[in-house]
């Protein structure tokens, strides 16, 4: 896989971390698309994002998933990834309360990150 900035890396995680429940809300998508429009108020097309998300199979997450948070950690400082977490964490309670699974990659990314 090739390097992915840290705009791009970012959308690869939420969104994951948004589908490995099984339900993508619209609340999560609209939530998303506004957290990357506030922080990265650059045009990225995630068109052909999506469509990689989309192509993965649920087995295939995890991988894609440690990839892209390592790229966010090579293009961020600590500050952006305290940030992130936070927004990821009132991702995961948006569709209910979180599930197990997001719980999962909620905790796979702090151990990634090394933050506690």
């Amino acid at each position: 896989m090739k390097k992915s900035n840290m705009s791009i890396a970012g959308y690869h995680l939420l969104m994951i971390l948004s589908a490995v429940d099984g339900d993508f809300s619209p609340e999560e998508g609209l939530s998303i698309v506004g957290y990357l429009e506030e922080e990265f108020p650059f045009s990225v097309d995630l068109d052909d994002e999506l469509a990689i998300i989309a192509a993965l199979k649920p087995e295939e997450w995890e991988k894609h998933f440690t990839f892209h948070a390592e790229c966010f950690l090579e293009d961020s400082t600590e500050k952006e990834r305290v940030k992130f977490l936070a927004f990821a964490k009132t991702l995961i309670k948006i569709d209910g309360g979180g599930s197990q699974e997001e719980y999962h990659y909620y905790k796979l990314l702090k151990k990634i990150w090394k933050t506690s």
